[in-house]
C-alpha cells in the first residue's frame, strides 16, 4: 500500500464526502446513522451465526479443533468463513470513519492500535456471549474518550494495556464471565 501510486502511496489521498441526504441535516449526523445500523447489522449477524450451525462448528472448533476435525466438522472452511465475515464487517465499519476523516493513508489506516483495540474490546467484554464484545465496546471506548479529553490520547495505549493484562489475568472470560461467577457465588451462598 505504501508503495502503489494508485492509493496516493506514502503520502495518502484525499476523499471527497458524499452529499448529506434529505433526513439528515449535517454529514455527523448521517454518519452517526450509519454507524448505528452497521452496529445493529453486526450484532444481527453475530447472533444469527452463535445460533446456527456454522456457530455451534465455531464453538466445537474453539474447544478443541482436533475433536472437532474428528467428528467431521469442516474447520478450515469455518475458519475462512469467520475470517471473510469479520474482514467484511471491519472494511464496512471503517469506510465511514475514513470518509468522515477525509483522507487515508497507509499509516494510519494499518495502524496496529486499530487491530489490538478491536481484540481487546472482545477480550475484555467476554467472548462466550454475543452481548461481550458491545459491553466491551462501551466501556473500552468511553474509557479511551474520556482519557484523551482529559489527560492525553498517548495515555490510551498505557490504559489499553492494563486494562488487557487485568482482564487477562483478572477475568479470562471478560465482564460477561466475571458476572456469571458472581451469580453463581451468590448463588451458592444463598443454598
Amino acid at each position: 500500500m505504501t508503495n502503489w501510486r494508485y492509493v496516493g502511496g506514502a503520502a495518502g489521498i484525499q476523499i471527497q464526502r458524499p452529499a448529506v441526504t434529505a433526513p439528515f441535516d449535517n454529514y455527523v449526523q448521517m454518519l452517526f446513522f450509519v454507524q448505528a445500523l452497521l452496529v445493529v447489522l453486526a450484532v444481527a449477524i453475530s447472533r444469527y451465526i452463535q445460533n446456527s450451525r456454522i456457530g455451534r462448528g465455531l464453538q466445537a472448533l474453539r474447544d478443541d479443533e482436533l475433536a472437532a476435525e474428528c467428528t467431521g466438522v469442516p474447520t478450515l472452511r469455518l475458519k475462512l468463513i469467520a475470517c471473510v465475515i469479520s474482514g467484511a464487517l471491519m472494511c464496512a465499519v471503517g469506510a465511514p470513519a475514513a470518509m468522515y476523516l477525509q483522507y487515508a493513508d497507509p499509516g494510519s489506516a494499518f495502524n496496529l492500535n486499530y487491530s489490538v483495540t478491536t481484540l481487546a474490546m472482545s477480550l475484555i467484554g467476554g467472548t462466550a456471549h454475543w452481548s461481550g464484545p458491545i459491553i466491551g465496546a462501551i466501556l473500552l471506548g468511553t474509557t479511551q474518550q474520556f482519557l484523551t479529553v482529559t489527560i492525553s490520547s498517548e495515555v490510551n495505549v498505557l490504559v489499553l494495556g492494563v486494562m488487557l493484562v487485568l482482564f487477562v489475568v483478572g477475568a479470562p472470560e471478560g465482564i460477561i464471565g466475571l458476572v456469571r461467577k458472581l451469580r453463581g457465588n451468590r448463588k451458592e451462598g444463598e443454598a
